[in-house]
């Protein structure tokens, strides 16, 4: 059973919105794809394992804070190991974190 996530809007770093304009780039999540989303201003990222219409299924591999890079084992009550969904419109390109 997957857990229920309220996925945060990607925004600017929407995949979708990125490829707008280049659909024959658009990288379509497939069985085995790392993907991600944006929960509770982290990066999440999730192994794809089922499609069903515009949704990936799969584990969350990682969460990763889209300030400050750092990793966390879980956050909220998301962690890593649970198994979620993510729509394809909720899908977020990596996040721009600044260097140290």
């Amino acid at each position: 059973m997957h857990k229920h996530v309220e996925w945060d809007d990607p925004g600017a770093d929407s995949v979708e919105k990125y490829f707008a304009d280049k659909p024959d780039e658009y990288p379509t999540a497939h069985i085995g794809s790392i993907i991600a989303g944006r929960y509770h201003g982290y990066s999440v990222r999730v192994r794809v394992e089922a499609r069903v219409d515009d949704v990936s299924i799969g584990d969350v591999v990682a969460l990763i804070s889209v300030r400050s890079g750092e990793r966390t084992r879980n956050t909220g009550e998301l962690a890593i190991g649970d198994t979620v969904r993510l729509p394809d419109n909720l899908r977020a390109l990596a996040p721009r974190v600044a260097s140290k």
